[in-house]
């Protein structure tokens, strides 16, 4: 028996790089899978459903069961269309991985609008309306009286959680989906459902060109190569599965053979005064409780 039997998984951007890994693991693990992709470049432009179909058809060589979808994650309409894929097919919904998303690097004072809206459309919205629509049907079948076993698990980024040069846009949205994913949990628990999130650090189309010595694979073919998106998918293929029916609100890092928790904004060293501080005696206040909190992490790319 494997970690996955019996599960129905929807993964959002599951036409390449870490999404079709997630998906080919879930299968591997016996989860029934909705591969979604709207087969968009790299910068969101184009579509298609061909990467969809191919990672369908892998799974079912392999002897799994899996359906495409080309749905848009960012359009509520078509997020509703995603979360019915998986009842039509399969008869029930017990996980969602959010992954898909797309880059437009720019520095913050270069920014366009479109990019903007463009990259928190789809990373943020998309991971809020595929969400709330699987949360809905959990919650009515809680409501219901019918056992809810279900998992949520959203793509963060070491930007998100650290920020990142020349991507304030990717930074700001993935930021805000570990906010959100806290929320989730907060609020889903009662009707059996648990929330958490990744920031992976892998090899794709997002990170090749922009860091390319530190996605190289290996020289060496039989050497561990870290940064192959495939060591991902175990840690989600675990969110996913009943067995981590205990773990909600946590923000994870895995790189590699690597996995580790994000430590959270959490309530610093505060100054009381008693009462309404003066503007000028503000900033010996504010020294001291710099002395006193810890160096912030750098963001990356940063000096």
């Amino acid at each position: 028996m494997e970690i996955c039997d019996g599960r129905v998984v929807i993964v959002t951007g599951a036409g390449r790089g870490l999404g079709r890994a997630h998906a080919l693991e879930l299968a591997r693990q016996g989860a029934r899978v909705v591969v979604n992709d709207l087969g968009c470049e790299l910068d969101g432009t184009g579509g298609g459903t061909g990467p969809a179909g191919k990672v369908v058809e892998e799974i079912r060589a392999a002897g799994g069961e899996a359906v495409a979808n080309g749905d848009d994650v960012a359009d509520f309409a078509g997020a509703a269309r995603i979360v019915q894929a998986a009842l039509d097919a399969f008869g029930e919904l017990h996980a969602v991985v959010n992954n898909a998303g797309f880059v437009r690097d720019r520095m913050f004072v270069n920014v366009a609008e479109d990019e903007w809206d463009a990259v928190v459309r789809v990373h943020l919205k998309g991971h809020f309306a595929v969400a709330r629509h699987a949360a809905a049907h959990w919650r009515d079948r809680a409501k219901a009286g019918e056992p809810v076993d279900a998992r949520i698990v959203n793509t963060s980024s070491g930007a998100g959680i650290l920020g990142s040069v020349g991507q304030a846009a990717y930074s700001a949205a993935k930021g805000g989906i570990a906010t959100l994913t806290l929320v989730q949990a907060a609020e889903l628990g009662r009707y059996g459902v648990t929330a958490n999130a990744i920031c992976p650090s892998a090899r794709t189309r997002m990170t090749a060109e922009v860091f390319a010595d530190a996605m190289a694979p290996p020289d060496d073919p039989d050497a561990f190569d870290a940064m192959a998106p495939e060591n991902v998918s175990p840690l989600v293929a675990w969110l996913v599965s009943s067995a981590s029916a205990h773990v909600t609100g946590r923000v994870f890092e895995v790189e590699g053979g690597k996995v580790g928790i994000a430590a959270g904004w959490q309530h610093g060293p505060t100054i009381d005064k008693g009462a309404r501080w003066d503007p000028a005696e503000l900033g010996p206040a504010i020294d001291e409780l710099l002395q006193r909190a810890p160096e912030p992490a750098p963001v990356y790319g940063a000096g």
